[in-house]
This record gives structure tokens, C-alpha cells and sequence, in this order.
């Protein structure tokens, strides 16, 4: 069984740091493929409601970023602590937004192309303008 949670987020100026943490209490961890997805105030249009951030592979030898975080944003994972980060820089207040671990098992490079299996219930993250 899967089950994630998020923890980390808060308020914090804009051009600061921040680390979100998932962790998984299941027992499969390191067979889970790990996603970062968020979702930005406002109505986007049908389909974008989540943006897809990253996706990491169990072993770690597979790393997704989306265009919008490159170089900014760093996704890692300690199988050991069943746990996946999300180590974030130079926040803008673009970047406000509730922030998603999400999972499936198998491999991490159709992570893009389905909607995750897991979820977790988000953990908010406000850069004020």
C-alpha cells in the first residue's frame, strides 16, 4: 500500500529557498517511480489544472524537469527514509502554488504520459509579490 505525504511548504519572500519532502509509509518504495506536480491559484484551462514538475526513478538514474523549473528546482530521493525532496531556489511568486508528490510503480519514463497512481493531499507554497 501507498501512501504519501507531504510536509515543507509554507510562506516565504520571493528569491528564497525551500525543501518539500514526501514520504511513503508503504514497503515499495524504492519500485515507485515519484513525480513533483503543482497547482497554481486561479482556473486554468481543462487538463492543466496540475503542472508536472519532475519525475524521478526508483534507482534515481532517470530525472525529468519541466521547462519552468530547470535549473532552479532539484528532485532527489533516500529510499533508505522512503522519502523524495524537492529542494527549491529563487522563488518567484510565480511559483505560488499547492505542491503534489504523486506515484505509480513501473517506469518513470511514462510518468508524463499517464496520471499518477498515488497521491499525496499537497502542501501549499506562497512566494508574495
Amino acid at each position: 500500500q501507498v501512501h504519501l505525504m507531504e510536509s515543507g511548504g509554507g510562506l516565504v519572500h520571493a528569491g528564497s529557498s525551500l525543501t518539500l519532502s514526501c514520504t511513503d509509509s508503504g514497503r515499495a518504495f524504492s519500485d515507485l517511480a515519484m513525480t513533483w506536480f503543482r497547482q497554481r491559484p486561479g482556473k486554468a484551462a481543462p487538463g492543466k489544472e496540475r503542472e508536472l514538475l519532475t519525475v524521478i526513478s526508483g534507482t534515481g538514474d532517470y530525472i525529468y524537469y519541466a521547462d519552468s523549473v530547470k535549473g532552479r528546482f532539484t528532485v532527489s530521493r533516500d529510499n533508505a527514509k522512503n522519502t523524495q525532496y524537492l529542494q527549491m531556489t529563487s522563488l518567484e511568486p510565480e511559483d505560488t502554488a499547492v505542491y503534489y508528490c504523486a506515484a505509480s510503480f513501473g517506469p518513470a519514463q511514462r510518468m508524463g504520459m499517464i496520471m499518477p497512481d498515488y497521491w499525496g493531499q499537497g502542501t501549499r507554497v506562497t512566494v508574495p509579490s
